[in-house]
């Protein structure tokens, strides 16, 4: 009998060929979940098969921009027609978006980042909430940030599309109370991706916590066995938070 978690459990994995969303798909495989990976980078995608297979793992490649709704919808159908189920969601793909004056805003940009942060999210939902209700343990993950709380200047579209994120997480949870999903949120804090990099250039990328370290989390909500449902881990605090 298998000693792994996850073991025949299904886990779709957004922005999965680098950074947080790269780690945490291996350590759901790990785990012995099969991973639909989805991202814009099939370099990165591949790279991620191909470190899974390596650990006896399995995926399923989804080589997409998020923001093609109807490849969205698709996913859904697919995942239905072969497994007829999903067990886990993890969104984590998103966007820095420009760090501008809210005023000098291009509004083809604010909206990009809009649609990939959230609309993407609720699209995800919209067409896999019927699979994740299907599992005897739904579990979905999103990864928000500190940014709705500080709300620092130049930081607009990036805070609110991250706010309005965790009242979509937050309403969905509200939703799934009486069945078996449940929806957690983490902050990850600093941490060295090209997202950080971008956000803050020259600031030393060794002085921050890598990726990997915060899969470990992102597994502990995705179990079978965890309860927590419907609030914020902080990642540099090791905390959990009631939303207030």
């Amino acid at each position: 009998m298998s000693s792994k978690r996850l073991e025949g459990r299904i886990a779709v994995v957004t922005g999965a060929s680098r950074g947080i969303g790269y780690f945490a798909a291996k350590k759901l495989a790990e785990e012995g979940a099969h991973i639909v990976a989805v991202a814009r980078t099939v370099g990165g995608l591949e790279e991620l098969d191909d470190e899974i297979q390596k650990m006896g793992g399995s995926t399923t490649l989804v080589p997409v921009n998020l923001t093609d709704f109807d490849a969205i919808d698709r996913l859904g159908a697919a995942i239905f027609e072969r497994w007829k189920k999903l067990d886990i969601l993890v969104g984590n793909a998103g966007i820095l978006g420009p760090m501008s004056p809210l005023g000098h805003i291009e509004p083809k940009k604010f909206d990009e980042v809009m649609q990939v942060n959230v609309t993407a999210n609720w699209r995800l939902i919209r067409s896999l909430d019927p699979l994740l209700r299907q599992s005897d343990a739904g579990r979905t993950v999103f990864v928000s940030s500190s940014a709705p709380r500080k709300c620092k200047a130049y930081w607009g579209p990036y805070s609110i599309s991250k706010a309005a994120l965790e009242a979509l997480v937050r309403t969905y949870t509200n939703e799934t109370l009486k069945t078996n999903v449940k929806s957690m949120l983490i902050n990850p804090g600093p941490v060295r991706t090209a997202m950080r990099a971008k956000a803050m250039p020259g600031e030393d990328e060794n002085t921050l916590p890598h990726p990997s370290e915060i899969s470990e989390d992102i597994l502990r909500f995705c179990l079978p066995t965890s309860d927590e449902n419907g609030r914020l881990y902080d990642f540099p605090s090791k905390e959990i938070h009631d939303f207030v």
